[in-house]
């Protein structure tokens, strides 16, 4: 059988091969052994296989003594509030966030509600693979709890961070694509309170994708024009376990995921002044507010759990990733749709301007990602060559700007920096592949960055 993908906080394969009732209740209970007494929580995102996979895990960590919240279909956000609220020792998100229907996985969460970080997945995969267990209380079953009705805590504190009565005056018509995931939950009810006309695309959570669930422009092409259609203000569209948006506007343009982070820091920034904060491989459309704002920026590793540890660390009122997922630890410390969807709403309220008009205002860049087969163990030579390459030894008919040596940074594989522009080169985690990311003013320039990165990449 093939493995499953495993990182550092939890796993996703193919149903029926990768990912089996035996392999779920394997890795579950490896989690439950580092863990501390108290009941587990488990949810899942609506995927067809998310019951039968829910209730073997159920039924295996019961074996092993420990008691567990069931709480059925619940968005990945509101699965941490949850684990917080219930004060249990921990947590299981049955998902594969954007993966295809016939993909599932577990995401695990540590009892702060937040997805563990790298050091205590690292020992989740130690007793995985040893096959251990935890031993507390199996002379004695544990429980199983069944809770439904379960986003109301996680509602309250969303609604808390933004003007409700402010966007209620609006009255703005919204798209909400929640793509039969467990988005339209939370989604449905909040546009409600918010005083939103709403338009609900797959509202029920069952797994029945209309279309490719990563919410990219080719992926919600028939969604777009639903938009103007509708006479919308403005689409949201989230994958599976909404802790993704990506943003239409009233034009049926796709602004995206990039935007969706930059808009809700844009709107932060001007009421809360504070350090901000995205992982290395997201647009430095967040590092141009902070410097406009005169507040502190950084930038963590790729990963959620490296970016709610650079949070914390270093006290950001607001962090995320270019692939829509805001942060605020107001409501979560995990990527929130629903928080991302009222900090949108806020500001086009509160300034009184459509989404269009937020988004253009903001530092407009290109990105371009490309993908490299290459064995891991070229990797460090590999790094080191397109280091040198980008190191002064660009071709004579570049501006002298660009001939200019870029800032190294060596915190997640390789990220140069030039004034306007970037690009990152790290190995994937769970392929034999190397990614590239480029950024700049224009496309051509992005694309020629990733270009000649990968011949220095191939050529070492």
């Amino acid at each position: 059988m093939a493995e499953p993908i495993i990182s550092v906080s939890g796993l996703r394969g193919i149903v029926g091969e990768s990912l089996t009732p035996d392999v779920a209740v394997r890795y579950a209970a490896a989690f439950a052994a580092m863990l501390p007494p108290g009941p587990i929580v488990l949810t899942y995102d609506g995927r067809t296989s998310g019951p039968m996979l829910l209730a073997a895990i159920s039924k295996g960590l019961n074996g092993l003594g420990r008691d567990v919240i069931d709480f059925g279909v619940a968005a990945t956000p509101t699965t941490g509030v949850l684990v917080r609220q219930m004060e249990s020792a921990g947590g299981i998100q049955i998902s594969a966030s954007h993966n295809p229907a016939q993909w599932n996985g577990l995401k695990l969460f540590s009892r702060e509600g937040r997805v563990i970080p790298r050091a205590a997945g690292e020992k989740v995969l130690v007793n995985y693979r040893s096959n251990k267990a935890t031993t507390q209380q199996q002379n004695q079953a544990g429980k199983i709890e069944s809770v439904r009705n379960s986003w109301g805590c996680h509602l309250e504190l969303v609604r808390a961070i933004v003007n409700v009565e402010h966007i209620r005056k609006r009255a703005f018509h919204v798209l909400l694509d929640s793509n039969h995931g467990a988005g339209s939950i939370v989604g449905r009810l909040l546009l409600e309170h918010l005083g939103c006309n709403a338009t609900l695309l797959g509202g029920k959570a069952d797994g029945q994708f209309a279309h490719l669930p990563e919410p990219t422009a080719e992926n919600l092409a028939s969604v777009l024009p639903k938009v103007v259609e509708k006479q919308c203000d403005i689409g949201f569209c989230q994958d599976p376990d909404a802790d993704r948006l990506a943003v239409i506007d009233e034009k049926e343009r796709y602004i995206g995921e990039e935007y969706t982070l930059a808009i809700c820091v844009d709107h932060v920034l001007r009421q809360r002044p504070g350090p901000v904060l995205t992982n290395c491989s997201t647009s430095r459309m967040t590092e141009d507010l902070a410097k406009k704002y005169g507040v502190p920026f950084f930038r963590s590793a790729v990963g959620e759990a490296n970016v709610v540890d650079a949070m914390l660390k270093h006290g950001a009122v607001l962090g995320g990733e270019g692939n829509g997922g805001v942060i605020d630890s107001r409501v979560v410390l995990v990527r929130d749709s629903f928080t991302a969807m009222a900090l949108i709403l806020d500001a086009m309220a509160a300034r009184n301007l459509p989404v269009s008009a937020l988004a253009d205002e903001l530092p407009r860049y290109e990105i371009c990602k490309t993908k490299i087969s290459l064995p891991k163990e070229k990797l460090n030579a590999g790094l080191a060559a397109i280091e040198k390459h980008f190191s002064g030894t660009l071709t004579p008919a570049l501006s002298q700007r660009e001939r200019e040596k870029p800032t190294v940074d060596r915190l997640d594989g390789l990220r140069l920096d030039w004034d306007n522009k970037w690009l990152l080169v790290r190995g994937s985690n769970t392929e034999p592949i190397v990614r590239a990311i480029a950024e700049a003013p224009v496309a051509a320039e992005a694309e020629r960055l990733c270009r000649e990165a990968t011949g220095a990449l191939q050529s070492a």
